[in-house]
């Protein structure tokens, strides 16, 4: 009897870890939530202008679905919810200071923000 051979979803690692934080703005949200819990209009504040609210809300709840990012939501008026890095997201910081860090050697004539608080 023939078996038919376990179709993977990824083929490589680092095509799965690029699906999870690929794109644009995960790893920038990742990045400001690396010190701590954040309100939402705080990560808007963080990473604004460049990303739209309705777009930091879908990276949001693609990183939540994922395991990177919590979100607690308070029963209160105003509604008040906080996102912070799990475990498995803040392992991810080392990989994105180092991201930061070629990117300031290599192109550091091109970027307007620091990585690191001067």
């Amino acid at each position: 009897m023939e078996t038919t051979p376990k179709k993977y979803k990824y083929s490589w690692p680092i095509e799965a870890t690029l699906d999870v934080i690929g794109g644009k703005w995960k790893p920038l949200v990742i990045y400001q939530l690396k010190d701590g819990t954040l309100r939402f209009n705080q990560i808007v504040d963080k990473v604004q202008p460049r990303i739209t609210q309705r777009m930091l809300t879908k990276e949001l709840r693609e990183l939540e679905k994922d395991g990177l990012v919590t979100r607690k939501v308070y029963a209160q008026v105003p509604p008040k919810v906080e996102y912070s890095l799990t475990e498995t997201g803040l392992s991810l910081i080392p990989i994105l200071d180092e991201l930061c860090d070629w990117g300031s050697e290599h192109m550091g004539d091109d970027i307007e923000f620091k990585c690191e608080e001067e």
